[in-house]
């Protein structure tokens, strides 16, 4: 009745993933490039969550 307002976690994880790619691009450009391997590790953490709550149950 109410599943409209439940959050989508996907969406969640989608936009935190974004942040954490914009984040490394922005250390990449500024040539930190420690904190754009963490960022970019981190992010690929929260793709693979994205991952495994997109794939279908079999």
């Amino acid at each position: 009745m109410f599943g409209w307002l439940k959050s989508d976690p996907v969406k969640k994880l989608r936009k935190a993933y974004d942040q954490k790619l914009e984040q490394a691009m922005h250390a990449q450009r500024n040539g930190d490039m420690r904190l754009f391997a963490d960022l970019t590790a981190e992010s690929e953490e929260i793709w693979q969550k994205i991952q495994q709550l997109e794939k279908p149950v079999s």
